[in-house]
């Protein structure tokens, strides 16, 4: 086919096409695409309506020009394969696509000060709007707090005292009421299988975990420390199993706690008949192991809807302080009251 006889290509809607078919002017389609707020919600339906039929996409490039607004986040993840890191990540992700901003993804191999300085230097060269940080290492929420970008920074999980411009799930309220449901079903000899007191979230745990167990007047016992991942669970658990004292284990993530479980079925011990094990973070295989593990469920995409959120209010000079987020008790086969290794 010869350059004379090809059809001719059909132009690349603009925003005068969707003016038109919407019956709007230049400017309300404008203001629709870039969120204003003061646009009735019908006539923003029937823009959005015009957008999609024609298949208009905004160049983000003039846009940017003109609202001084790149609408890029910047997050600062971890490229940890860990269940809750990555659940997070993704969570952000998501609702940063979901609510319009492209995002921006700087995973680390390691937290270190040196590094996350470098990543925040790197998404402050791209122009973000704002740096959403996934901070569950003690070291990297040090370095949120201290750093002066000149950019709002959202932290994400590390910080737990809910102030400021953070997010996260309460830690210390699941591991109390891991402890507590453990507690309820006549408990008394109660060992928790700690993650690595680097991290924010496994020191919260412990503290939930100490509260609940002095609240009942009941002696903590020593620290079990892993490093989150299964490998080091089995490794714990075999030494519990060894000593035989406990009647019952609250492990700090699902993954240790398969490696726990994992070690007593070696042992000859069943779960949980001799002995009960409560897992945190109810990852999606928690449910189909053998017995089904009780858990600390956290909502991961509640996390990334409410640190966007966060984002966008702080970013229109609107942002307050977000509490916590509570976590849920998901109970399974793998707990049984005390009474019940005696029948």
């Amino acid at each position: 086919m010869t350059s004379q006889s090809m059809p001719p290509s059909t132009p690349k809607p603009v925003m005068a096409d969707v003016a038109r078919l919407a019956g709007v002017s230049h400017q309300t389609v404008s203001r629709v695409i870039n969120g204003s707020s003061s646009i009735r919600p019908a006539t923003k339906a029937r823009v959005q309506q015009a957008i999609e039929e024609l298949g208009y996409r905004p160049n983000t490039a003039a846009r940017a020009l003109v609202t001084r607004r790149s609408g890029i986040i910047g997050i600062v993840g971890s490229s940890s394969a860990l269940y809750g890191p990555s659940s997070i990540q993704r969570s952000v992700q998501e609702a940063a696509r979901a609510a319009g901003y492209f995002s921006s993804l700087v995973p680390l191999a390691e937290a270190t000060v040196e590094a996350l300085r470098d990543a925040l230097d790197h998404l402050a060269r791209q122009s973000v709007e704002a740096v959403v940080m996934v901070a569950a290492q003690e070291e990297a929420l040090a370095v949120a707090h201290s750093a002066d970008i000149g950019l709002p920074m959202i932290v994400v999980e590390g910080d737990l005292s809910g102030r400021g411009l953070s997010v996260g799930v309460d830690q210390i309220d699941g591991a109390r009421q891991a402890t507590q449901h453990l507690i309820d079903l006549g408990h008394r000899a109660i060992v928790h299988v700690a993650g690595p007191q680097t991290y924010t979230e496994a020191k919260g745990r412990r503290t939930g975990y100490e509260a609940a167990m002095e609240e009942a007047g009941l002696v903590p016992g020593e620290l079990w420390e892993g490093d989150w991942t299964p490998a080091s669970g089995y490794r714990i658990g075999c030494e519990l199993a060894r000593t035989a004292r406990d009647s019952a284990v609250f492990v700090a993530n699902d993954q240790m706690a398969i490696g726990v479980l994992h070690a007593f079925a070696e042992a000859g011990l069943s779960v949980p008949r001799d002995i009960s094990v409560v897992g945190f973070d109810d990852i999606p295989e928690a449910a189909y192991l053998n017995p089904g593990l009780t858990t600390i469920r956290q909502d991961f995409q509640a996390i990334g809807r409410r640190a966007i959120d966060l984002v966008a209010a702080t970013l229109d000079g609107s942002s307050a302080s977000m509490p916590l987020l509570a976590p849920e008790l998901i109970v399974r086969k793998s707990t049984a009251p005390w009474e019940e290794r005696h029948e």
